[in-house]
């Protein structure tokens, strides 16, 4: 509460019924700071190892689209070798420019995570968004196979 000398009261304090938010908005500001510096230290990295995907695997189309990146990093599509600046050229060939075309990606497990990402955004900047990733089925990864490990597609 405030009070204001008038000059028409004879010299007498009146109250004066006016919320004062000045006080209210300092408070808000400090908060505010706290809050900006506290939230960056609450992040914290935490190592995590991910699952092996377990769910079933959908149909395959009758001829589908492979993009494989091995370990030296050398990519194909199918069985054309090619590399990053004419990705979009051949898979564009593979699927006769069908934009709703699924195109699934098969990459060694020691590929790094950040070459993996730049193909992917390399087919979703040419249209493709529609994008498989291979894997090993789990009871595959566990008891080898004499014909070879089964492979599972997930969406």
């Amino acid at each position: 509460m405030a009070s204001r000398i008038r000059a028409d009261d004879d010299g007498e304090l009146s109250e004066n019924s006016e919320i004062n938010v000045t006080p209210f908005i300092d408070v808000m500001l400090v908060l505010l700071i706290i809050f900006m510096i506290a939230a960056p230290l609450s992040t914290v990295d935490i190592p995590v190892e991910l699952p092996v995907a377990v769910a079933d695997a959908p149909d395959r189309p009758s001829e589908p689209v492979f993009i494989t990146i091995t370990e030296d990093l050398a990519l194909s599509v199918g069985e054309t070798s090619t590399d990053l600046d004419r990705l979009f050229i051949d898979v564009g060939i593979a699927t006769k420019q069908k934009r709703e075309t699924r195109i699934f990606i098969r990459a060694d497990k020691s590929v790094p995570y950040g070459e993996f990402i730049r193909v992917m955004n390399i087919l979703r900047a040419d249209g493709f968004l529609k994008v498989g990733l291979v894997g090993l089925d789990e009871t595959a990864a566990q008891e080898p196979d004499v014909d070879g490990p089964q492979s599972t597609v997930q969406p």
